[in-house]
């Protein structure tokens, strides 16, 4: 269940990188993550109403979905901010290392170790996602002078660190609440800012027009958040992680065979590196 669980999440977030970008272009950044925050809260108040009090007689678990919930917002921003200011083939070869955050916290916090065999995959992983997500090595010559490269880091820091308190909330918690409370705090934080500046009249504007798109990337980003953490529940959260971040070869693979778009010898490497390294952690882990 727990790989059946990180593919579904990595067919979702292929499909919702598409979907946020086209989202953000659309709505704007603020709205964006309103919407996608908004959409979870309302699906899922359902399935934790009864445990909604029961939480928050737990002062640790509150203040474990209130870090998640900061990190993933600061996480969310910085990587929007990395792509407005820097070259898109500098910033995504960064974030392929979330994966390598995301293990170390799991090692050192929790004890979660890998086996060496799983060790050595994680690793030609995160290298087949670095050169498939890699156009061009002239940028990474120059990396310190590129605009963007700071909220790049910061975002891939984010993003690691929030792989793992998902995973912890998850498991100590429950993958729904996690992800309730987190779409929760977030909706909040982003209507707030969208009052203060005074666009809150913009929101219904931006349903009317743009309710289909609205609607499916609720659907798809959520829906990734969602088997991701209920992955974590079965597997290593490292190798949840891994399994997961791979969307991004299906991405390169699904440009390449419908956009009919052409990949350097490097990026086809990195797309052989990542496709056999995530398959092979899913027959070598245990659920």
């Amino acid at each position: 269940m727990g790989i059946l669980f990180a593919f579904i999440a990595l067919f979702c977030w292929g499909l919702g990188d598409f979907l946020i970008q086209k989202t953000s272009r659309a709505i704007g950044k603020w709205a964006a993550l309103f919407f996608i925050t908004f959409f979870a809260v309302i699906i899922l108040t359902p399935f934790v109403f009864q445990d909604i009090v029961t939480l928050f007689t737990s002062r640790q678990d509150v203040l474990l979905l209130l870090l998640a919930s900061g990190v993933l917002l600061f996480a969310a921003l910085f990587d929007f901010q990395a792509l407005k200011e820097g070259k898109l083939s500098v910033i995504e070869p960064i974030m392929a290392f979330e994966v390598a955050i995301t293990a170390v916290l799991s090692a050192l916090i929790i004890g979660e170790y890998l086996t060496w065999q799983q060790m050595i995959f994680v690793i030609t992983l995160i290298a087949g996602i670095f050169l498939v997500s890699t156009k061009s090595f002239h940028h990474l010559k120059n990396i310190k002078a590129e605009k963007g490269i700071l909220f790049g880091v910061l975002g891939t820091i984010g993003m690691g660190v929030t792989n793992f308190l998902f995973g912890v909330g998850s498991r100590q918690i429950s993958p729904l609440m996690t992800n309730w409370f987190t779409n929760l705090f977030i909706a909040l934080v982003t209507f707030i800012y969208l009052i203060s500046k005074m666009k809150s009249g913009e929101i219904l504007k931006d349903w009317r027009k743009d309710k289909a798109l609205i609607i499916g990337v609720g659907l798809v980003d959520n829906g990734a958040w969602l088997a991701y953490s209920f992955s974590t529940l079965y597997i290593p959260i490292t190798i949840a992680t891994s399994i997961s971040e791979s969307y991004i070869a299906l991405a390169a693979l699904l440009g390449m065979v419908f956009n009919g778009e052409k990949l350097k010898r490097h990026q086809f490497i990195g797309l052989f590196l990542a496709i056999i390294s995530a398959i092979i952690l899913a027959a070598i882990t245990p659920d």
